[in-house]
């Protein structure tokens, strides 16, 4: 896991939970139920309900043993706020440099979304700490296996879209070179019970470490 490490020592399951659509309310109650099945990095996208209070509230509780942060960030006005709330991770669905830029100012993590080489050597010249492959399942296997070849070999890749917690869907992936996921639909959606979220995530934890 030595690309990883590079990103933060302590992911040794670099799986990134996107919790779209959870409410302030409930934020804690499922990020606390993903922590306790091994997941360490949590990503609020911002178009869920109240984003920011949410991604507040698990800075304010969980800083000490997850990676908080946003997705679905766009602009650098959204950046900004995101980083006033302490947040250390900011994942954006396209190459902004701007909002690159700031998150590096700030060392905050930051995974912009790409589809080409071009988008990807773009994000990765304004300092982008790896790349988002999104949406995965359009990009597929093959056209990450190209996108690979092209790429400095330490570049940190997460695919995001279609991935589910089986072994078919997981180690080609893994055996192509890929350095973790982000997970969405298929780990939580909003009107998931609390036990179905930790079955997904304890599903997903154990796939993976069976294949790292």
């Amino acid at each position: 896991m030595k690309k990883w490490t590079s990103f933060h020592k302590d992911h040794q399951v670099p799986l990134v939970a996107i919790i779209r659509g959870v409410e302030p309310r409930d934020v804690l109650e499922v990020a606390e139920a993903l922590v306790e099945q091994g997941f360490t990095i949590i990503e609020v996208p911002l178009n869920s309900p109240n984003a920011l209070e949410s991604i507040q509230i698990l800075v304010d509780n969980m800083a000490d043993r997850a990676l908080v942060g946003a997705g679905t960030v766009t602009n650098v006005m959204e950046a900004q706020a995101v980083l006033e709330t302490g947040a250390q991770l900011i994942v954006t669905p396209n190459v902004n440099p701007e909002v690159i830029e700031l998150a590096r100012m700030h060392d905050c993590s930051v995974f912009p979304g790409v589809i080409t080489p071009s988008e990807a050597f773009s994000a990765l010249n304004h300092g982008a700490t790896g790349i988002k492959l999104f949406p995965a399942d359009v990009i597929g296997l093959d056209g990450y296996k190209a996108l690979k070849s092209v790429l400095p070999k330490e570049t940190i890749c997460l695919p995001v879209g279609g991935i589910n917690p089986s072994v078919d869907s997981m180690q080609p992936w893994l055996e192509a070179g890929v350095s973790g996921f982000g997970l969405g639909s298929a780990l939580y959606k909003p009107h998931m019970s609390l036990e179905q979220v930790k079955t997904n995530a304890k599903q997903f934890v154990e796939t993976y470490t069976s294949l790292a």
